[in-house]
């Protein structure tokens, strides 16, 4: 608790706490004797700021308290009842009485979140990512180099009747860890001549990144050389990036030549990054302000809300029951018409897989875990870029 008193006179702390001892001894019997109460612990030191000035003098009381809050009460209006300090009147007033476990409990409760979050985070590897480790024996020693020019190619570039033909170095070594061994790189946006003349020989499969560099690449491969297939890494990814179980399903969904539609690819709204001058976009849409008090909300309460194409509230959730509400079926108390997910949690895999299914436009967490897929008809935003919108 803390007090204020003021003082007609000069007096010092030894007055002060003088004057709080003697005018409420005895006043409640031992229980609440501050004498007693100090030597058991209950109550702390009482600490004294004063100032003299004009022959007055003022200042501040401070009791720390460890009972309960109607002793604690009752302590407060004793020493309140203090009318002389020294041999000059005086005058107290309490200023406040805060608990200081309050605080504790509220630091505490805020490491919990923490925990928490970073324990749903935590998750057991996927299949992909053992794939991953299993197949990294694969050296980059059998890179080899093919042709005059001298390409990154796999060893069975030159006996296969195929050749995939993929942007750099880097995209042989995970095809190589992938049993994919009759890739050769381009390395660069000019077509080297050996590319050329293996595209005249053999049937070929232009595998390229998901994005501007790899139209550019198709476009001028396709002026140059016979390329009979193209496949391409999902939209804002690079092949180097992908999974085995990714890069294996985009190669097996590959499309003949003159389906494949040459144009900018757009890029998904969580990868939009500022246009050059030279190429200019579309900007992106202000967010709705109901979305941005939403999520101002939702920081640091573990909470997540469902909201319809009007952003009206459909359901609050704890974040650690979304990703089961979501999967209930529609006829067994699952949720419709949802649009827009916001929760102060990790988008993973699995969140974004049923709110594909639930046809969910916009998802908002806290933070974005590892992707293996990211479902081009969602945009993922974190809460701190919508609670920071204008």
């Amino acid at each position: 608790m803390v007090a204020r008193f003021e003082v007609e006179g000069v007096v010092e702390k030894p007055d002060v706490i003088g004057a709080i001892f003697g005018q409420t001894e005895g006043l409640f019997g031992p229980e609440l004797d501050l004498r007693e109460l100090q030597k058991s612990g209950r109550i702390g030191r009482i600490e004294i700021q004063l100032e003299s000035r004009q022959d007055r003098t003022q200042g501040t009381i401070t009791i720390p308290s460890s009972l309960d809050k109607s002793s604690t009460a009752i302590i407060a209006a004793a020493v309140q009842s203090v009318d002389r300090i020294g041999p000059c009147l005086a005058k107290v007033s309490l200023e406040k009485v805060a608990d200081i476990r309050e605080d504790k409990r509220r630091q505490i409760l805020d490491k919990a979140k923490d925990i928490l979050r970073t324990w749903v985070v935590e998750e057991s590897p996927s299949t992909d990512e053992m794939v991953k480790q299993v197949s990294g024996v694969i050296r980059s020693s059998d890179v080899q180099a093919y042709g005059p020019d001298r390409l990154p190619a796999g060893p069975e570039v030159a006996t296969n009747p195929s050749v995939i033909l993929v942007e750099g170095r880097a995209d042989i070594i995970l095809l190589l860890r992938c049993g994919i061994r009759n890739a050769v790189a381009i390395e660069g946006t000019k077509i080297p001549q050996t590319i050329i003349d293996l595209c005249k020989t053999k049937e070929t499969t232009a595998f390229l990144d998901g994005d501007r560099g790899g139209d550019l690449i198709l476009k001028e491969l396709m002026q140059v050389a016979p390329v009979d297939f193209v496949a391409r890494a999902p939209v804002g990814k690079e092949v180097e990036e992908l999974t085995p179980k990714e890069l294996l399903r985009c190669l097996r969904d590959k499309i003949p030549v003159g389906e494949e539609k040459i144009s900018p690819r757009p890029q998904p709204a969580e990868m939009v990054h500022p246009a050059p001058i030279q190429h200019p976009q579309i900007a992106t849409p202000q967010l709705p302000q109901n979305l941005v008090i939403k999520a101002r909300e939702l920081r640091g309460t573990l909470e997540g809300v469902l909201l319809d194409q009007n952003m009206g509230e459909i359901a609050r959730v704890p974040v650690s029951e979304l990703a089961s509400k979501l999967a209930l079926p529609r006829d067994s108390g699952g949720y419709q018409g949802v649009e827009t997910i916001v929760f102060d949690g990790v988008i993973t895999q699995r969140v974004l897989d049923l709110a594909e299914e639930h046809s969910v436009k916009l998802i908002v967490g806290d933070r974005i875990a590892e992707l293996s897929r990211r479902p081009s008809s969602i945009r993922i935003m974190t809460l701190p870029e919508v609670a920071g919108a204008p």
